[in-house]
């Protein structure tokens, strides 16, 4: 082994990153809290777990989402080839079984001979001085390493709240008053919807908009990300803000009336089984009895039997642009790398190719050698120009066609466009992929 560094999370960036070196060759220290302490949103001993979805989001390579993981793909990912491995039926989305996927990630990481297996409660920075330190510890980062990142950090440590959508037992839903269909009309006939005329909609968005919320725990501040509203928000902003949001129909057609349904809410499969399902879009931090209340309103779903209830938690990113440098290292503390969530990308996946970018940093590192980026017209690097790019409204990022430099010619339609960047980006990453082997 070359030198020895450590990895502080057994997150998806932390898993990713570990792996990443261990195969290059360097000796890896990966320390985890679990199973000693657990996080509210946490609930397994397993490595890699799954909070909020289980969708891993769109496989199409003309996708900000497929297009980011065929990048990685390319990087020889860990967590997609577990993610290949344990897929659910989900359309054109890449899902997963969160339990099973969490499982091969564990077995895989314990499994390697190059990676050593801590289990401990970090509560600061100033014990690892003497190797470089990769801290990837996820956006439920907190006690103590919190307060050593924010000292390290100054001002430049912010948070909002995020929050996870509920799970319902397969047996419990009226499956005579549900219709499989494709998401959008897209792929194959995966989710189950349950659709609302118009007069069930109003009913239950005015309930949705009164229902009481459970109180946070960080009183200080509720700020909330746009991309991941709670649904009882998204009620609160207007009576079709829902239909134009998670509950949109586009692309389904209500079998007992032959017209499309005023809105439609959809069920995505939970597990490989498919004995659970989860409320896709239903991100909420309503009072458990209120989510039971107002949720068994959605026709098909008035006996639901709730396995896991939505919750709200805090999320926990520094302003990356202040404070880390081109290759993922704090300015102020140049050997210790920040990776995953916590650097301000957002999303899974998002998350484990910052983890993967940071690896190869330190994996630049250990060899004398200088970081090169992924090129700028390849989704990863465009997410790393983004979290390191000076920007003083810095704000969660996921993946996203816009954050790509525009093609050197005009193409008007927007599937010509996308599939021109998708196919220049898969070009420059192959060519980024075999300079890095």
């Amino acid at each position: 082994m070359n030198g020895r560094v450590i990895v502080i999370g057994a997150g998806l960036a932390g898993c990713e990153a570990a792996y990443r070196l261990a195969n290059r060759g360097i000796g890896v220290t990966l320390i985890e809290q679990k199973p000693l302490a657990f996080s509210r949103a946490h609930r397994s001993d397993c490595f890699a777990e799954l909070v909020c979805s289980n969708s891993l989001k769109a496989e199409r390579i003309a996708t900000s989402a497929g297009l980011l993981k065929a990048e990685m793909r390319m990087l020889d990912s860990l967590l997609l080839r577990a993610a290949d491995r344990c897929r659910v039926p989900a359309g054109g989305a890449l899902a997963v079984d969160r339990d099973a996927f969490s499982n091969f990630v564990t077995d895989a990481i314990r499994g390697h001979e190059g990676i050593e297996v801590i289990s401990r409660v970090v509560d600061g920075l100033d014990d690892f001085t003497s190797q470089p330190v990769l801290v990837a510890t996820g956006p439920l980062t907190g006690g103590g390493l919190d307060d050593s990142l924010s000292a390290l950090c100054g001002a430049g440590m912010l948070y909002f709240h995020d929050a996870a959508a509920p799970v319902i037992t397969a047996s419990s839903i009226d499956h005579g008053r549900v219709a499989m269909a494709s998401r959008y009309g897209r792929g194959t006939a995966d989710y189950l919807n349950c659709f609302m005329d118009r007069q069930e909609y109003l009913a239950f968005q005015e309930q949705l908009a009164m229902a009481l919320a459970a109180p946070l725990h960080e009183a200080d501040d509720t700020r909330l990300y746009q991309g991941c509203m709670p649904i009882e928000s998204l009620a609160k902003k207007g009576i079709d803000t829902m239909r134009f949001g998670p509950l949109k129909p586009v692309g389904l057609i209500d079998p007992v009336t032959g017209r499309r349904p005023w809105a439609a809410v959809q069920l995505r499969r939970e597990n490989a089984e498919g004995t659970l399902y989860n409320l896709v879009g239903f991100q909420t931090g309503l009072r458990f009895g209120e989510q039971k209340r107002v949720f068994s309103m959605i026709p098909g779903l008035e006996s639901a039997e709730f396995v896991r209830y939505g919750v709200m938690h805090r999320n926990t990113y520094v302003n990356s642009p202040a404070v880390l440098t081109a290759d993922l290292r704090l300015k102020a503390s140049p050997g210790i790398w920040l990776g995953g969530q916590i650097t301000g990308v957002e999303g899974y996946m998002e998350s484990a190719a910052c983890g993967l970018l940071a690896a190869i940093s330190m994996e630049c590192a250990q060899e004398g050698r200088d970081f090169i980026p992924p090129p700028d017209e390849t989704m990863t690097g465009s997410l790393l120009r983004y979290i390191t790019t000076e920007n003083q409204n810095f704000q969660p990022m996921g993946a996203s066609m816009g954050l790509l430099p525009p093609m050197d010619r005009e193409i008007r339609g927007k599937d010509e466009r996308y599939e021109a960047l998708a196919s220049r980006a898969l070009s420059r990453m192959e060519a980024y992929a075999c300079e890095l082997s």
